[in-house]
C-alpha cells in the first residue's frame, strides 16, 4: 500500500510539474516564450536505463502543451537512424552515435548534453586493460550500435585499431553476458542495467567506467538530437521539449527510487533494484558544467582518428549542432 501511495504522488508531482514546477526546478518565467507550434513529438523507446529522462519527461511534456506525446520503438541502436530518417522527432542517444550519423549525411542537429557516464567495458579472464584487447573477441550488439562506436573510440585512445585490432562479435547482451563469464569472448560494453547485472553477478574485470575515468569523465555520454526539420520549423517546442528532458535529469538526481519505480511501472525496465542503482551513480544533475561542444569535439577526433568517419570535428560541429537552446536553459535551470 505504502508504494502504490508513494508511486501516486509521483506521478502527481510530474502531472501537475507544469503549474507548480518539478520539485523547485520549473524555469523562471519567459515572456518572449511564444506558443508553441505543435502539440505532437515522438521520442524513441530505446531499452537503457540511462536514457531514464526522456521517459520520466512524457508528463512533463504534456503540462507544457504538448498533448500527443509518442514512444517510437528502436532496437539494436538504431534509434538515430529512425530520427534522421524522420521517424521520431527528438531522443537521448550516446554522443559517439550521433557522430557518426552527422558523419552519414543524416539530418541530425544536437542540441545538448544530458549527463556523463554509464558505459562500462568489463574484460574476462586474460584481459586487464584496455590495450590488452589485441587480437581478442569483442562482443557488441550490432556494428554501429553505441557500444561498438564507444569502443572503437577507447581503444583508438589507447593506440589501438578498432578495424584491424579487434574480433568483433555480434550477440545479445544476455548472451554477451554469459559468453563473457563462460570466456568465449573476452570484453563487453554496455549501459545500465547491463554493468550493474555484471557486477551484482561477479562477471569479468572492469576495465573502464566513463564515470570516473579520464578522460572519459570530462565529457558527456548521452546527448540530446533532433532532425534537422524539427528543429528548424519548431524551435519554441524544440526548447520546450529539451527543457522537459533537462528537468527528469535533475529528477533522476533528486528522487531516483521513484524515478527508477516510474520507469518500471511504465514498462521501460523489468529490473527495479538494477534502475535505482543506475540512477544513483549516473552524475545527472552535473548537465550545467560540461559543453557539448567539447564533447562533439572529442567523440569526432577519436573516430576520424580511428578511420570510422571522414568529416573533421570541426565539420560535424558546423553542420550537425544547435546549442542556443541549451545554453538558454542553463540560464533558466540553474539549479
Amino acid at each position: 500500500m505504502q508504494l502504490v501511495q508513494s508511486r501516486r504522488r509521483f506521478l502527481t508531482t510530474l502531472s501537475s510539474a507544469g503549474a507548480a514546477g518539478l520539485v523547485g526546478l520549473r524555469a523562471k518565467p519567459t515572456n518572449a516564450e511564444l506558443p508553441s507550434e505543435t502539440t505532437r513529438i515522438r521520442l524513441i523507446h530505446d531499452p537503457s536505463i540511462c536514457v531514464a529522462p526522456q521517459y520520466l519527461a512524457e508528463e512533463l511534456l504534456r503540462a507544457d502543451g504538448f498533448s500527443d506525446v509518442q514512444y517510437i520503438e528502436a532496437t539494436d541502436g538504431s534509434g538515430a537512424r529512425v530520427v534522421g530518417a524522420g521517424g521520431a522527432d527528438m531522443m537521448m542517444e550516446f554522443a559517439g552515435v550521433y557522430v557518426s550519423r552527422i558523419d552519414a549525411g543524416d539530418p541530425i542537429v544536437l542540441l545538448g548534453g544530458v549527463h556523463i557516464g554509464c558505459f562500462e567495458v568489463f574484460g574476462g579472464t586474460h584481459v586487464w586493460a584496455l590495450r590488452d584487447l589485441k587480437d581478442k573477441r569483442v562482443a557488441v550488439l550490432a556494428e554501429g550500435a553505441p557500444e561498438h562506436l564507444f569502443l572503437s573510440s577507447a581503444v583508438a585512445y589507447v593506440g589501438l585499431d578498432p578495424r584491424r585490432d579487434i574480433r568483433w562479435e555480434t550477440h545479445p547482451a544476455e548472451e554477451s553476458m554469459r559468453l563473457l563469464e563462460e570466456d568465449r569472448v573476452d570484453a563487453f560494453a554496455g549501459f545500465p542495467p547491463v554493468p550493474q547485472e555484471l557486477r551484482a553477478r561477479k562477471i569479468g574485470n572492469l576495465l573502464l567506467s566513463t564515470t570516473a575515468d579520464r578522460p572519459w569523465s570530462q565529457y558527456f555520454c548521452c546527448m540530446v538530437g533532433a532532425h534537422r526539420d524539427f528543429v528548424r520549423k519548431h524551435p519554441v517546442a524544440t526548447k520546450r521539449a529539451l527543457r522537459a528532458i533537462l528537468k527528469a535529469a535533475d529528477l533522476c538526481t533528486t528522487d531516483p527510487e521513484h524515478a527508477a519505480r516510474f520507469i518500471v511501472s511504465r514498462g521501460y525496465s523489468d529490473k527495479p533494484d538494477h534502475a535505482a542503482q543506475a540512477l544513483r551513480e549516473i552524475p545527472y544533475a552535473r548537465w550545467r558544467e560540461y559543453d557539448p561542444e567539447d564533447t562533439t569535439r572529442f567523440y569526432s577526433l577519436r573516430l576520424h582518428e580511428a578511420g570510422m568517419i571522414k568529416s573533421t570535428p570541426q565539420k560535424i560541429i558546423a553542420q550537425g549542432t544547435e546549442w542556443r537552446f541549451f545554453n538558454e536553459l542553463k540560464r533558466e535551470l540553474k539549479g
